[in-house]
């Protein structure tokens, strides 16, 4: 009996030719099950993009949601055969010999990474600064535009641990710099790559603008000097931001290359970092009040900030917060995600909100929380 489905070599197929008949019988049982639940799960997720797909019309038409327009339950969990405990050993340690024969996969680039590749492509290395005067200028920012302590600190909390320093790179732990990275999101904000792009193309002459004005009113020579150089800098690196259409899987795509890796390092600079993070927050807000959402928790906003601002937006709503994570989140991202997986929409919310209770006790948060006070006072003062 051959493994079903299996017409040219494959895992399963090689495995089940070192096993007796009665083990291969067990084996090619369990394997056949197993490909008829992977037919239900695709099943499951064919219906949620469906739907997602139905929901994009509707949304652009400025349409409101119903419960028919999701998909009902989770991903069905497997209830088929299992393997006897030695022979599932053995075919873990099969296929662990066969990934470990395979090329390694590239690693994701960190931090020195992005450093490097600013440095080689346009010539730029950011100004570092101490980490609490990098909140300071974050807090400033934030308060300028309108985001509120609360709104920050928990959006802090939720995406560093309410650890995060302003270098800090997704999977690398921030205090004990161990880790491998598992994206490109950096910072307090934990902006990708592609997010700086495309905060770059939007708010890229502000920048521009400000640096000039500092290269004219900085306290020092120096200083003025390195402002005026920022924006020659800063301007190249809009540039290339511009050569791709304006378009978020473009941004996506340019942000994997060594030119997207190095205008990326400007959200460790002491003076372009705090902006570019600030004003990402901000538009979440902006975007929100816009669809009649004002005053949002700092949770709504990670919300958006974790499902996309314009799906986040829509489990806020009655029907999303009845729906089910699946609906909201493809399905590589709904597995991989621990925090969204098994919840509705207001569940997710919730979940959301207790992490970030948790973590508001760390130290970076209670200095984020101080610092915004002092901002807060300061500002008041004048």
């Amino acid at each position: 009996m051959m493994v079903p489905g299996a017409a040219k070599a494959s895992p399963e197929r090689d495995f089940a030719a070192t096993l007796g008949s009665g083990e291969r019988r067990t084996f090619e049982t369990y394997i056949a099950a197993r490909r008829f639940y992977n037919l239900t799960l695709d099943e499951f997720w064919a219906e949620v993009e469906e739907k997602r797909a139905l929901r994009r019309k509707k949304r652009a038409a400025d349409q409101p949601m119903t419960a028919k327009d999701y998909a009902k339950g989770f991903p069905p969990e497997y209830s088929g055969p299992q393997l006897p405990a030695d022979l599932a050993k053995r075919w873990t340690k099969f296929r662990e010999a066969r990934a470990e024969a395979s090329p390694p996969p590239e690693p994701r680039p960190g931090v020195e990474d992005f450093l490097a590749h600013a440095r080689e492509q346009y010539g730029f290395v950011p100004d570092r600064i101490p980490e609490r005067e990098f909140k300071r200028r974050y807090a400033r920012e934030a308060l300028r535009v309108g985001l509120t302590k609360d709104q920050v600190v928990r959006v802090y909390a939720l995406e560093t641990s309410g650890l995060g320093t302003a270098d800090m790179v997704a999977g690398i732990h921030p205090i004990t710099k161990k880790g491998t990275p598992i994206s490109t999101a950096i910072g307090y904000a934990q902006l990708l790559s592609a997010n700086s792009t495309s905060e770059l193309v939007k708010h890229g002459p502000e920048f521009i603008a400000r640096l000039k004005r500092m290269s004219e009113t900085a306290p020092t020579a120096e200083a003025r000097k390195r402002a005026a150089r920022k924006a020659q800098i800063l301007t190249r690196m809009l540039a290339v931001a511009k050569s791709v259409p304006n378009e978020w899987s473009r941004h996506v795509a340019l942000g994997k290359t060594p030119k997207g890796y190095g205008i990326h390092a400007i959200n460790v600079d002491g003076d372009i970092g705090p902006w570019l993070q600030v004003l990402k927050l901000e538009g979440l807000k902006e975007l929100a009040e816009k669809k009649g959402k004002p005053r949002l928790t700092g949770a709504e906003i990670e919300l958006m900030n974790l499902a996309g601002p314009a799906t986040g937006l829509e489990m806020m709503t009655p029907a999303g917060r009845a729906a089910t994570t699946p609906n909201f989140f493809e399905r590589g991202g709904y597995g991989r995600n621990t925090i969204v997986r098994g919840k509705t929409g207001a569940e997710l919310l919730k979940a959301l909100d207790d992490r970030m209770n948790d973590n508001l006790g760390n130290e970076g948060a209670v200095i984020f929380s101080q610092v915004f006070d002092e901002i807060a006072a300061e500002m008041a003062g004048r």
